[in-house]
């Protein structure tokens, strides 16, 4: 390894008071991007990892190398019914993104039509090429991509910086053209009228929250939109869609713990939209049209959300239709014409719940393993006897299931498929085994562990392993499968992934639990689930690594702080270190919007005590840190590049004897790199630190 000495941050003192409380940020310089000192020191930092990991260039390539072997690149999803065609997604060996195709139904055709080793189908019409519009740019991102109820335009947007700032466009499918009229600075979301004459889109506001829906008339300049509703609050984001039945377009409002949605009839695009139910401050609620009748899924009186429905023509009470069992999360419902499906969570697991429509009979979809992950896949027809469903676990490759409604028989449609290695050997899942264990906490809270590992590992201590985990937002951390993976399990690594409190693994209990006042219950719960995995002999913390990216970023800064000596390293993508300082202004993206979450510090002088207590930032010390990777982006609108750029400088300075690492993606955004293999080289990166880490490099 070189001996190069790493880069220091000059030091520029700026003061902040808040509530008493005087606090000097010496590195908040970085935050002003157009200063070339902060480039300066960026790159700075880049040339220094790379020089620091120099001597793992081999180990790179090796498990870049084994990524793409084991990835069939030339490959075709499984296609999806809408009307007349099936749509799909190909990939092509060498090429970094999808090509979006559709072909016509052919007569008699009721199984989608299936490729040999991903090969166009016969008759393909190629509808987008992501290929082509990235061409000549680092960075692309497809933002919508929404084909009208006739089949004739298709609704797609566009970035290529990663700020998740799109270009809406609209392509003629008859004629291959797009339409002059663009719309730049669009956010997520777009939803067409009954006759495809208008599109609804989502624009933000200069501190990124989505607050405006917008109506378009097809083939007029963009400066003739139309704002269908503007939210003044700054508390809620709003967002647009069309129902399954394509009779409503749904513009939803929501908080992070209050909703209101209202619907425009689709055949009356310039009609006035109505409420459904007013907002009322702690009720979430979100609906699903079906029929005569709005589904709505809610937690009024119900903490783990019940199923009700609502007049479609008057809406007003809520009639119930599935009561609130505590304990079982339900998180979503779909509406077919004869029956509703009900995605929900129970003991830990995601299940699927089928009820007919005009029947008290319901039932439970039944898996074998023991964990695993499964939801409803895209199911765009209202009309149908069967439904698309993903379904997955640590060693179980992604799945794609048809499920027959009627008979209540799964059709395997395809399983991702695993190719063989660089050394010949296919991949067999009898070689793995997944494990469920439980943790427990400082408080007597029992949480649970998810973990794969090869069958022949020894439960003896030595193994080598990497815990990850997430703990906000009631993102659940469920199990997946990941070909990447592979390659630190085939070098006797264990994966371990931690639901902790936080996120939404065991209800809404478990998150309201792991946010605001509560939100140390995130940290020590994983320091928690580490140190189980030490006691219980899977591993030993000289030789255990965490990982976690955004608000999981933030839990690595804190259990770094919290327990240093209980990991030999920790892997930070995109961290969310500097919480403290970004939640004190409302000027920055999502900053209002987040409160809800965190607390409000600007108001608040308990929230701001609490919040400082724990910000990784605000809380360095002179400790003897384990070593840390901080993986961060350029163009990032989530958590800006400045957050882990402070907390690294910040670390070098009061603990000097640490080994630290800062790698900034400089063309990219929240999800790095966007191509599927610079995002393999950036994974083989990161994998390749962590052998390092552990001995196995």
């Amino acid at each position: 390894m070189t001996e190069t000495p790493p880069p220091v941050a000059k030091r520029v003192p700026t003061e902040r008071v808040h509530h008493g409380d005087t606090v000097l940020d010496e590195y908040a310089w970085l935050a002003t991007k157009d200063d070339p000192d902060t480039i300066a020191y960026l790159n700075a930092e880049n040339a220094y990892t790379e020089a620091r990991t120099a001597h793992l260039a081999g180990l790179r390539a090796e498990l870049f190398e084994e990524t793409r072997r084991r990835t069939q690149e030339t490959d075709l999803s499984v296609p999806t019914r809408k009307d007349g065609y099936w749509y799909y997604t190909r990939t092509v060996e060498g090429q970094q993104y999808g090509v979006h195709c559709r072909r016509a139904v052919r007569p008699g055709e009721t199984a989608p039509p299936v490729s040999a080793d991903g090969a166009p189908l016969d008759g393909e019409e190629v509808l987008l090429d992501g290929n082509q519009l990235a061409a000549g740019h680092d960075f692309f991102s497809l933002g919508a991509f929404d084909v009208s109820p006739d089949g004739r335009w298709l609704a797609y947007s566009t970035d290529f910086s990663g700020d998740e700032r799109f270009t809406l466009r609209i392509k003629d499918l008859t004629t291959g053209e797009s339409l002059p009229d663009e719309v730049p600075d669009t956010f997520y979301g777009t939803a067409w009228s009954s006759d495809a004459s208008t599109l609804f889109y989502v624009t933000v506001d200069e501190t990124w929250r989505p607050n405006r829906v917008w109506r378009h008339t097809v083939g007029t300049a963009s400066t003739e939109d139309v704002v269908v509703h503007q939210e003044d609050d700054e508390r809620f984001w709003v967002g647009v869609e069309l129902t399954r039945s394509e009779r409503f377009v749904v513009i939803d409002i929501h908080s992070k713990i209050t909703s209101e949605v209202w619907v425009i009839p689709a055949s009356n695009p310039t009609g006035e939209p109505a409420v459904v139910a007013p907002r009322r401050q702690g009720i979430e609620y979100a609906v699903e049209h079906h029929g005569h009748r709005f589904l709505i899924l809610h937690n009024d009186g119900a903490e783990d959300f019940a199923l009700a429905y609502t007049s479609a023509d008057a809406p007003g009470e809520w009639e119930p239709l599935i009561p609130h069992t505590p304990g079982t999360r339900l998180e979503a419902v779909d509406a077919f014409e004869h029956h509703l499906v009900v995605s929900l969570r129970a003991n830990g697991l995601t299940g699927l719940r089928v009820l007919p429509v005009g029947s008290d009979d319901s039932w439970d979809i039944d898996f074998p393993e023991p964990i695993y992950s499964v939801g409803l896949d895209a199911n765009p027809e209202y009309r149908t006897k069967e439904v698309r469903l993903r379904y997955t676990s640590l060693v179980t490759p992604d799945s794609v299931y048809d499920y027959d409604l009627l008979t209540r028989e799964l059709t395997l449609r395809r399983q991702k498929p695993v190719r063989p290695g660089p050394d010949g050997r296919a991949y067999d899942p009898a070689d793995y085994e997944q494990h469920r264990d439980w943790a427990l906490a400082d408080d007597g809270t029992r949480v649970p562990i998810s973990l794969v590992c090869r069958r022949d590992l020894p439960r003896d201590g030595s193994a080598p392993a990497v815990i990850y985990g997430y703990g906000s937002y009631e993102a659940s951390m469920d199990p997946w499968f990941s070909i990447a993976r592979l390659s630190l399990l085939d070098r006797g690594v264990i994966f371990a992934v931690a639901h902790i409190r936080g996120g939404g693994e065991l209800g809404r209990r478990w998150y309201d639990e792991g946010k605001l006042l509560a939100k140390k219950n995130t940290f020590t719960d994983f320091v928690a689930c580490a140190r189980h995995l030490v006691k219980a002999g899977w591993t030993a913390s000289d030789r255990l690594v965490a990982r976690g990216a955004s608000a999981g970023g933030l839990l690595m800064g804190a259990v770094a702080n919290l327990a240093p000596d209980a990991f030999t390293g920790i892997v930070a993508q995109v961290p969310f270190v500097d919480a403290l300082t970004s939640i004190l202004d409302p000027s920055l993206p999502l900053t209002v919007t987040e409160w809800e979450e965190w607390g409000n510090p600007l108001d608040d002088p308990e929230v701001y005590a609490y919040m400082k207590s724990y910000t990784p930032y605000e809380n360095v010390t002179t400790a003897e840190y384990p070593a840390i990777l901080a993986v961060t982006s350029l163009n990032d609108t989530r958590v800006l590049y400045h957050e882990p750029a402070k907390w690294i400088a910040r670390l070098r300075s009061l603990a000097p004897a640490g080994d630290y690492l800062l790698k900034t993606e400089m063309g990219a955004g929240h999800g790095g790199p966007s191509g599927r293999y610079d995002s393999w080289r950036e994974e083989a990166f990161v994998n390749a630190w962590i052998l390092d880490r552990v001995g196995r490099a």
